[in-house]
């Protein structure tokens, strides 16, 4: 089966050596840029998601065959109704995919890997987990309504081959109708920021129109932070990968009931029993 995003290697490595050129010739002080450290370990990152994936895809696959053979109708690849369906299922299917991996902390500590440079650039979008297997059951019900897995994989491809594109600095806002309904590079620089106003916002992936439907949008205003509320000082690409899984075995064995540690485990990032007692 054909891999887009393997396919499209050659041009992250092209897009990454301009942007770092124009980093280089025409820098911008309001600009992080790149490090070369921080980049080195993105690029690991990526490359270890690509081989974890080589194996793990052949299990999504094998359930999204399962899951479209139970579907009481089968869509037709020719009709181009189904690749709009498409479009739009699998957008909102990542939509949920990525807000549920914000808000709850076992799921967050798989994607808490992307969020954890300090630099925005091309490479940050390289920067992938090492335990994608959290994602499949968002996209079991898109072959249950009879959209082959094959366009179902194709189409995650897309997605994610678009949202290389935004992870930069070095474009500002768009015109004003793509802003409105297109995930852009400045709203996707508003959903890495760390700042208090930006956390768990702008979670589409090519279209931000679900955000402005769920309550979940925030224009860029203030100058983003990147990074997280509690950036870990390390780039070995092992600790990337399970620091938050980790912190929460760490969590789960110092709690001091049942209900505490299950707190832990699905409440959101930073939720503790003194943070719930506060609320309460």
């Amino acid at each position: 089966m054909f891999d887009l995003i393997r396919a499209a290697i050659p041009v992250f490595v092209l897009c990454l050596v301009l942007e770092y050129l124009s980093f280089r010739f025409l820098p911008d002080d309001d600009e992080l840029g790149y490090d070369l450290r921080d980049s080195r370990t993105s690029l690991t990152m990526g490359i270890g998601n690509v081989i974890i994936n080589l194996g793990w895809k052949l299990v999504v696959l094998a359930a999204l065959a399962g899951a479209y053979l139970l579907a009481p109708v089968h869509l037709p690849a020719t009709n181009p109704l189904t690749w709009l369906l498409l479009f739009l299922a699998d957008d909102l299917a990542y939509y949920w995919y990525h807000r549920t991996h914000h808000t709850v902390r076992v799921l967050w500590a798989s994607h808490v890997v992307h969020h954890s440079s300090r630099f925005y650039n091309l490479s940050t979008a390289l920067r992938q987990t090492w335990t994608p297997f959290s994602a499949l059951p968002y996209w079991i019900p898109l072959a249950l309504i009879g959209i082959p897995p094959w366009m179902i994989l194709l189409q995650q491809s897309v997605s994610l081959l678009y949202q290389f594109f935004i992870h930069t600095e070095r474009v500002g806002k768009l015109w004003r109708p793509v802003e409105l309904v297109m995930n852009t590079p400045s709203h996707h620089r508003v959903h890495h920021g760390s700042n208090a106003e930006y956390l768990d916002r702008n979670y589409g992936g090519i279209l931000i129109v679900w955000d402005r439907l769920f309550g979940t949008f925030e224009p860029e205003g203030q100058r983003v932070r990147f990074g997280l509320t509690k950036n870990i000082d390390t780039h070995n690409p092992l600790r990337v990968a399970t620091h938050e899984y980790t912190a929460i075995w760490r969590d789960v064995r110092a709690a001091d009931s049942w209900r505490d540690r299950w707190g832990y485990v699905v409440k959101g990032p930073g939720w503790s029993p003194v943070s719930a007692a506060a609320v309460d």
